[in-house]
């Protein structure tokens, strides 16, 4: 038995972050995870793995495309597939163990195995039972589960099995439109899958602005991939090829499709399992736990982060909240801001979005205006032949302060930060506007949507 100030079950972003800061904190720190590896869902079969095969792909795209038109010859390039799977293996080894190296740094005790509270201030870990004075609960969270449908992850996979596919499926069909399900899509259909997605409301990527989303499908069709949306999938039948039954819900007809491999990703819930909240009387509500505004459940010393509480499930989320907590449990004052929190898509263009849709502001009834800029006249786009998408910021009408903005493009993952550190300090469209911006680079595109908001953008 060892005693600790923090025991942290969960070794993902929110966890291993929040085991780190209290640590520096001056804490006695213990993080619990049972993977084999740390970083969570996120760096072992989610974000970085992911993102590795997407920029392998994207180069791929690269050559099959613009490269030729660039002066470049690129005949005899082909896809080896194994090493591609290994490249990303080594990507995810790279970054897990870098965790590992931060804990040695920081004194952060790792103790491998599957954590259960069984009383105040316990963790048990098979055979050994572990003190607390504070338990941080960040346990992350699973792929959501369709009715009828089998996962094997072979043929019929989440995330996790469609990160690992042997050979590229003639015909993948993918089950939601949301970012997962398009992340993945566009690496199939790049290494020459036919692609359809399926998806049960009229439109891709839920809560993204209404232009975005008609913009992101019209390029995302452009590129190959198929749509079906407003459709409910009732089952995938297995043969010597995989049949998706769907019920199109304007006409109620029943239809059905062919595939050699089908991606489901309707969404993640929150993982607890085993954890033993009923134990020592843990309140949830839909599955999530539930916390104050201090990220502090209902039992006094026991703390939740990350995916298995409110809000949208997203690794830096779960970061600044692992922060948060260990501030708290530290005695100081824990910080967050929901409404700056950016949300990314890493296709090919990126999109991302910080703050109000134009459609919430409507419902909210609330005076702003817009300011929109194509990449089309952006001079460092057209210099790469990425001149795809736009910058939209919203602005209040009266005050000028920003209230959303919302990037499908190049970069758009880190043209997006610009406006998060605005939006943080309350910033009006005018202070982006009058800030001198380096050319040629993509983030003039942030300005010049800026400028649009006041006399006009320059070069548009």
């Amino acid at each position: 038995m060892a005693n600790y100030d923090v025991i942290v079950i969960g070794g993902g972003p929110g966890g291993y972050v929040c085991a780190i800061r209290a640590a520096q904190r001056g804490l006695k720190v213990a993080c619990i995870e049972g993977r084999g590896s740390l970083g969570g869902t996120c760096l072992n079969v989610g974000c970085i793995p992911s993102k590795a095969l997407l920029h392998a792909t994207e180069l791929l795209h690269e050559t099959q495309g613009n490269f030729a038109r660039m002066g470049i010859r690129t005949e005899g390039v082909s896809v080896d597939l194994p090493q591609m799977i290994t490249y990303k293996a080594e990507v995810v080894e790279a970054n897990t163990k870098g965790i590992e190296f931060l804990f040695k740094k920081n004194k952060v005790d790792y103790i491998r195995g599957w954590g259960q509270i069984t009383g105040p201030g316990k963790v048990a870990v098979g055979d050994d039972t572990h003190e607390a004075k504070n338990i941080v609960i960040a346990t992350g969270s699973e792929p959501a589960a369709l009715p009828g449908i089998e996962i094997d992850e072979e043929r019929v996979v989440t995330s996790t099995g469609a990160l690992e596919l042997k050979e590229v499926p003639k015909r993948l069909v993918v089950i939601g439109a949301g970012v997962i399900g398009l992340e993945l899509g566009s690496v199939w259909s790049r290494l020459g899958s036919e692609v359809t997605v399926i998806e049960y409301l009229e439109e891709i990527t839920p809560g993204q602005d209404a232009e975005v989303q008609k913009n992101f499908q019209r390029i995302l069709k452009k590129q190959g991939m198929t749509f079906i949306l407003g459709a409910a999938v009732q089952g995938v039948e297995k043969g010597d090829a995989l049949t998706v039954s769907y019920q199109l819900r304007k006409d109620d007809s029943e239809q059905a499709m062919e595939a050699d491999a089908v991606l489901v990703a309707v969404g993640r819930r929150p993982y607890t399992t085993g954890l033993g909240l009923e134990s020592v009387g843990v309140e949830t509500e839909r599955g999530r736990i539930k916390t104050d505004e201090r990220w502090h459940t209902n039992i006094d010393g026991i703390w939740a982060i990350g995916d298995v509480t409110a809000g949208p499930m997203l690794a830096h989320k779960a970061e600044d909240e692992g922060v948060a907590v260990a501030d708290c449990i530290a005695g100081g004052h824990g910080h967050v801001n929901y409404g700056v929190i950016p949300d990314v898509i890493y296709t090919s263009p990126e999109v991302a979005k910080v703050g109000a849709t134009e459609q919430a502001l409507k419902a909210e009834g609330r005076a702003y205006r817009v300011g929109k800029f194509p990449f089309m006249a952006n001079g460092r786009a057209k210099a790469n032949l990425a001149t795809e998408g736009f910058v939209k910021l919203l602005a209040d009408a009266e005050t000028d302060r920003l209230l959303g903005a919302h990037i499908i493009g190049p970069g758009a993952g880190d043209l997006i930060h610009e406006i998060c550190v605005a939006m943080e300090f309350g910033a009006a469209a005018e202070d982006v506007a009058m800030t001198c911006h380096a050319h040629p680079t993509y983030s003039e595109a942030v300005r010049e949507a800026a400028l649009a908001l006041g006399v006009g953008p320059i070069h548009a």
